[in-house]
């Protein structure tokens, strides 16, 4: 019975991300009919010119790289929350995608030579503050709690050096200020082969540390007793799940809650063991990231909203609801 309801929920999560797929590429300004983005897999030509340049060109960039992000920010959002054996660990509450912030603000507005190395640079932001985190939280090893509330001040202290950055360089800030607020809007091919080699190496990484994660869901002291050195292994995680939002945040900027929000999704459809966990993390990651940048794209028509902003307001009442839930379960 179990195998069966993995099945349907694998199947169901899998049509999920090809209808997000085929939404996000025939809504917008200009509509596609939905026969001819089907149609147009095998035949382009059913396709007008113009179509064909939004859909190639603009959208289908931008429906991949929503998708790989999606997934990187909610694998590294599960990876966390099993580092701190809390459901409300996320990249963007505890500091890890402040931290690539911060280092990616300093490139963009201050040394825009090194923006090549963009995706690097972003990626030992988040280790940077991920090591401050433990060095905050650490007292004869580490305790959960300190850990998330250590990230959590990290994450308001990284916020405000981000913002102080943003009003030195003001004369610039015109420039980043979409990237600022989380966006996928004019991506290009040019993104994907840069972006995507490194997501598929973390989210390679991230298979190897299931056995880890599923260790530590034990508890410290079960973990200890199985020979496992725990302390070592959250860092390992946590290396993982960093870069994984570093790579994120250096393509698309600051896009929060998608971490927290999938993951807890993925539990309710097929348990908290990683080796099913993992996988579906990172197919629901990247069909709710698609949907929410296709609800920003047409919810204010012809204006399009900044991603990270929709993500802002779904995240927030979803991270009230889980603490209220936490708090008095």
């Amino acid at each position: 019975m179990k195998t069966k309801r993995l099945i349907f929920a694998f199947v169901g999560s899998t049509i999920v991300l090809l209808i997000a797929i085929v939404l996000a590429i025939a809504y917008g300004s200009v509509k596609v009919e939905f026969v001819k983005v089907f149609q147009s897999i095998l035949d382009p030509s059913v396709l007008t010119d113009t179509q064909f340049e939004i859909v190639r060109n603009i959208r289908l960039p931008r429906v991949i790289l929503a998708v790989f992000v999606g997934s990187s920010l909610a694998t590294a959002g599960a990876l966390l929350q099993a580092v701190m054996q809390n459901p409300l660990a996320d990249p963007g509450i505890i500091g890890v995608s402040s931290g690539a912030s911060l280092a990616i603000m300093l490139i963009l507005l201050v040394f825009p030579v090194y923006a090549p190395f963009l995706p690097i640079i972003a990626f030992f932001g988040g280790i940077l503050a991920t090591i401050f985190i433990y060095l905050l939280s650490w007292k004869d090893g580490i305790n959960t709690l300190s850990l998330l509330l250590a990230g959590i001040a990290v994450n308001a202290m990284l916020g405000g050096a981000t913002s102080l950055i943003s009003v030195l360089n003001s004369e610039k800030i015109q420039s980043v200020i979409l990237w600022i607020n989380g966006t996928l809007a004019g991506r290009t091919w040019a993104d994907i082969r840069i972006v995507v080699p490194y997501t598929l190496i973390g989210l390679i990484a991230s298979v190897f540390c299931i056995r880890s994660a599923n260790i530590l869901l034990l508890g410290d002291e079960k973990a200890s007793n199985l020979g496992i050195n725990i302390h070592r292994t959250r860092v390992i995680l946590s290396m993982v799940a960093a870069f994984l939002a570093g790579i994120s945040t250096a393509a698309v900027g600051v896009i929060g809650f998608i971490g927290l929000v999938v993951p807890h999704i993925s539990r309710m459809l097929v348990g908290s063991d990683y080796k099913v966990l993992l996988p579906f993390c990172i197919i629901n990651g990247g069909s709710f990231l698609l949907m929410t940048d296709t609800v920003a794209r047409i919810i204010a028509s012809p204006i399009e909203l900044p991603v990270g902003t929709i993500m802002a307001i779904i995240g927030g009442p979803f991270f009230l609801y889980l603490l209220r839930k936490k708090r008095f379960s």
